[in-house]
């Protein structure tokens, strides 16, 4: 008798929560499970020479499951969420074509939103403009330019920091070449029929140029005709991240952090005026080393790196707090508590009942797959 090759519940699974929150450990034991293949879903880990502080997946657990996504890109090159939805299209099919499943595993919400929800275009980058915003701020300085796109599109700007340089200079960039504030471009989206609102600290403009989640989100995720279903690890207990993002933070300088900031600033062409600079982390060991500098000192005091590691954390739990928040608003996502002691076998129960037995390979996919090739990985 032939075995069952009905068509599996998903083609693809989507594992999404917090930053600490235990995504990679659960997607390693799915791996030793099922043939996988992992798709980042992280916009710092494109970043090729930026490990520790993304915590990048090491060379033993990309030996032991094959690993898309991960440093495709130098520091000062931006990779946008449409960029990386045109890779995921492509990755899906030749992954399932190879008799594999594939997994898709991250914390950057911009880029499930896109996938789930599709891509509202918004004017195109113009680098040129943007070079010729970013030569006014080094003369008048970026508060001077958040003052002027304060006039031409109060929205924007009032809920902008005066040295946020990147959205700042995204927004007078769509200002200087459609003579439309970049707020009203974005509601005519977010007051459409069935419109669900971004979250405005994570747009998709500036190093995610001309583009923002569409006003829609699928009872039943699909990417490119393949289903799929999004699992969701979220804590019960709003503390439980605390301690982790402590020690996670607390790791990281033991491995060396603050040498990986140094070995970033000694090539000359980056600063935090980049995308890859501003991530979590890096953005406030940049910072600190620069009032080291300026102090005329190259190492931190211990006053400093507690100050340093403060901050860090800060804005970790904030990102955290971010992420939570995106996926709340993501009604069709499979919630599993982060902090269940029992979230391991909850989490291969679901697997199981989208993908079959454990190590079974998969049936032809649901759909056609197409002749996408797979993006670098």
């Amino acid at each position: 008798m032939q075995p069952d090759r009905s068509p599996p519940a998903c083609d693809w699974l989507a594992l999404a929560g917090p930053t600490a929150g235990g995504k990679t450990a659960l997607a390693l034991a799915i791996a030793e499970r099922w043939p996988v293949e992992i798709i980042s879903v992280d916009s710092a880990l494109v970043y090729r020479g930026m490990d520790i502080g993304t915590a990048k997946p090491g060379a033993a657990e990309r030996a032991r499951v094959p690993h898309h996504l991960i440093d495709i890109r130098d520091p000062r090159e931006p990779y946008s969420a449409a960029e990386f939805v045109r890779d995921v299209r492509a990755l899906l099919p030749a992954i399932r074509a190879r008799g594999r499943w594939p997994l898709l595993v991250g914390g950057t919400m911009l880029y499930f939103k896109a996938l789930f929800d599709g891509l509202d275009e918004l004017p195109p980058a113009q680098p040129a403009l943007r070079a010729a915003i970013e030569a006014e701020a080094r003369a008048r300085g970026w508060p001077a330019l958040h003052a002027e796109l304060a006039r031409v599109d109060p929205v924007t700007a009032a809920r902008l920091a005066p040295h946020d340089a990147q959205r700042i200079g995204r927004a007078l960039e769509v200002w200087r070449a459609t003579g439309q504030p970049l707020s009203a471009l974005q509601r005519r989206w977010r007051h459409s029929p069935g419109a669900t609102p971004a979250d405005p600290d994570q747009p998709g403009e500036g190093g995610q140029p001309g583009t923002s989640p569409a006003p829609r989100t699928a009872a039943t995720p699909t990417i490119g005709g393949l289903r799929g279903r999004l699992l969701s690890l979220e804590p019960q207990d709003r503390g439980w991240l605390r301690p982790r993002i402590d020690a996670r933070l607390q790791a990281m300088w033991r491995d060396g952090l603050l040498e990986e900031v140094r070995r970033l600033r000694a090539r000359g062409d980056l600063g935090l005026h980049l995308p890859a600079l501003r991530c979590v982390g890096y953005r406030q060991a940049w910072e600190a080393l620069d009032e080291a500098g300026a102090a005329g000192r190259h190492a931190l005091t211990p006053d400093e790196h507690a100050q340093l590691h403060e901050r860090a954390a800060a804005a970790t739990r904030q990102l955290a707090k971010r992420q939570l928040t995106w996926l709340r608003s993501m009604p069709a996502r499979h919630v599993l508590p982060a902090d269940a002691a029992d979230v391991l076998p909850r989490t291969l129960a679901v697997v199981e009942a989208a993908w079959g037995l454990p190590g079974s390979a998969p049936p032809a996919p649901s759909v056609p797959s197409g002749t996408g090739e797979a993006a670098p990985s």
